[in-house]
């Protein structure tokens, strides 16, 4: 998940020989929508560690407040940031690839090296703190973008739509025959609280609840790969343009993006959660679950080009808000997995245990103090250091040398 800038070229259709000799350096709009999509990434996350419900406003004894902060937080987060962060890996790649074009080495190698790494961790993350993790499915999908490195930008947009659109079609058709087929069996409560023991155990038994989660996830992670190998696919092409380089997008550019994303994602937002968290019933879900895919490019969009709107302004950069978002977004990896750690310390029994025990405002309150936590603890890191821990474990792995 680096952001080094390279303006080289590495690969077909990446980057301009004539820019070889320049200076690697950060790209702050980059880092800075990294690190405001870890908001939205915990967020989602923490639905699954905090409880066997997967709507936190679903939980038994619930407030109409938690209920309310659940159903906010599918309409408006879920499925939308880590669009915006898998556009980035796309983007990224392509700025690693014009590092190695940089430096004379072969880039395949070194690609297949951080994919391995990525998994590596994806797998620890997994089977210890986190079975929803992503790092895994990037991994694997890595491999595909490289095999599509060479693609024109038009075509690689026209196959990222045709990827989007295909998954909706495929959902749609699902949720519409489950609103015409027999109503499917309730969760049982007693498979509810075997859930519940198991992360309130000891920590075998939490690797063990992972291990199920796990397996129960992977069909979903099949499912969505295609959502994610199309936004790898846009950031492919607008890495290829370079469209975050400085100066990067005008300002009509980026109104645009609000004027035409929001009103689309948002109306595909509430739909989704109207469907998924209420008042519609659970065999809505699959209806709701169509939109959102087709719907959340244009919200994530909307908010990519907000944010950067905002850093543009003379109050954004006041507030020193770039400042505040560009370190966190630099060690994201080390801050996802921080993130985990953080969760599990609370939910399981590796630390409080407090596993289906805290309402949807409690969980949200105390997202949002660790992500101010983790934005402070990254900038006063990096004032200090170069990388975030992790990030020096997979540029080592990458690079296959320390340093």
């Amino acid at each position: 998940m680096s952001a080094n800038e390279g303006t080289g070229a590495a690969t077909k259709g990446v980057g301009r020989a004539a820019d070889r000799a320049a200076p690697p350096r950060r790209i702050r709009d980059v880092d800075a929508l990294r690190g405001f999509a870890l908001l939205g990434i915990l967020l989602v996350n923490v639905q699954v560690m905090a409880g066997p419900y997967a709507d936190l406003g679903a939980r038994p004894g619930a407030s109409s407040a938690d209920t309310a902060v659940a159903w906010l937080v599918t309409a408006l987060v879920s499925g939308k940031f880590y669009l915006l962060f898998s556009f980035l890996f796309g983007y990224s790649f392509t700025l690693q690839a014009r590092s190695a074009a940089r430096e004379g080495v072969a880039f395949g190698p070194r690609h297949l090296r951080r994919l391995l790494c990525l998994f590596a961790l994806g797998l620890a993350h997994a089977v210890l703190l986190f079975p929803g993790d992503i790092l895994m499915t990037y991994a694997v999908l890595g491999l595909v973008l490289f095999a599509a490195r060479g693609m024109a930008p038009r075509t690689a947009l026209r196959v990222a739509g045709l990827l989007t659109v295909a998954l909706g079609v495929l959902l749609l058709g699902r949720g519409l025959l489950a609103l015409v087929a027999p109503a499917g069996p309730v969760p049982q409560h007693s498979a509810v609280a075997h859930t519940a023991a198991a992360y309130l155990g000891d920590p075998a038994s939490v690797v063990q609840a992972n291990l199920g989660q796990w397996r129960g996830m992977l069909a979903g992670d099949l499912l969505f790969a295609p959502h994610l190998l199309a936004a790898f696919l846009v950031g492919l092409a607008a890495g290829n343009h370079q469209v975050l380089a400085d100066p990067g997008p005008s300002r009509s550019q980026l109104t645009r993006l609000l004027r035409y994303g929001l009103p689309v994602g948002l109306v595909g937002g509430v739909v989704e959660a109207l469907c998924r968290n209420g008042p519609l019933g659970a065999r809505w879900s699959d209806i709701g679950l169509a939109v959102g895919v087709l719907t959340a490019p244009a919200l994530a969009a909307a908010y990519a080009g907000g944010l950067l709107l905002v850093l543009r302004t003379g109050r954004g950069a006041a507030l020193r808000i770039g400042d505040a978002l560009a370190p966190a977004g630099r060690m994201a990896l080390t801050n996802y997995l921080t993130q985990s750690l953080a969760m599990a310390l609370v939910f399981t029994g590796y630390g409080l245990g407090l596993y289906g025990r805290i309402g949807a405002v409690a969980v949200l309150a105390g997202c949002l103090a660790l992500y101010a936590a983790q934005l402070a603890l990254s900038g006063w890191l990096l004032r200090r250091v170069r990388y975030g821990p992790v990030e020096w474990l997979v540029h080592t792995a990458t690079r296959g040398r320390r340093g």
